[in-house]
């Protein structure tokens, strides 16, 4: 149900941590909660329920996720969450969601309306595409070599380094860089500027640092920048 432009809006929070999650600093349910009832209360919206899950964001199954849909639908609501992730993790769920008139708006992201969010899961499914392609040339490389690359010099720790923990400590923290220069970004947006070159120059100005802390922001870094938060969609 699409609502009129006079029509009160009225929204639906949802919540969402992973088991490994809980507890982690600006991730939390309270941390969650907060940004959707300040987020809703800026845009003088409504917020008439609240639902919450414990689960993958890949599980599109959830019943707080399956509930909040419900209650959109029958209210004509948006739905509402800190991040676009906790939503779902799911490019194609997303596309579905906003095809099928559910509006969707991220409190990270205020900013973003439902044609910004199009174009953030296109980015994203684009992105899942470029993974699996240069993973699969990647193995295909491996397996034409026939071997192993190093040597095995006969040394074994007690315990390795864990490159698994290390990739994803990595990921996390660009991804969270990432999500801070997106505010600034949708900022300049409302501000009227718009397109990647104009972005770059105007955080040129305001001396905001790059995601590298060096160099200077252009048309290209932006689109890092957006590509980086749009892929958090389909991380796991």
């Amino acid at each position: 149900m699409r609502l009129g432009a006079n029509t009160p809006r009225l929204a639906v929070g949802l919540i969402r941590v992973s088991t490994a999650e809980q507890g982690n600093s600006g991730l939390g349910l309270e941390a969650q909660q907060a940004s959707i009832r300040s987020f809703v209360a800026a845009q003088g919206w409504t917020l008439v329920a609240e639902f919450s899950d414990i689960a993958s964001g890949k599980d599109d199954r959830r019943p707080g996720f399956q509930a909040a849909l419900a209650r959109c639908r029958q209210l004509g609501a948006v739905l509402v969450a800190a991040r676009l992730d906790r939503i779902t993790r799911r490019a194609h769920t997303l596309s579905q969601l906003l095809e099928d008139g559910i509006s969707i708006r991220a409190a990270a992201m205020p900013g973003a309306d439902d044609l910004m969010l199009r174009i953030y899961a296109a980015m994203a499914q684009k992105e899942r595409e470029l993974i699996s392609e240069r993973t699969k040339a990647a193995l295909a490389a491996a397996k034409a070599r026939g071997k192993a690359l190093g040597g095995d010099r006969g040394y074994r720790p007690v315990t390795g380094p864990n490159a698994v923990e290390a990739a994803q400590a990595r990921r996390q923290a660009a991804e969270r860089a990432a999500h801070r220069l997106v505010l600034e970004i949708e900022r300049l947006r409302t501000e009227g500027i718009e397109g990647y070159a104009a972005l770059g120059r105007a955080l040129n100005a305001r001396r905001v640092a790059t995601p590298g802390r060096t160099g200077t922001w252009t048309h290209a870094t932006v689109s890092r920048v957006m590509q980086r938060v749009a892929s958090a969609l389909v991380a796991d």
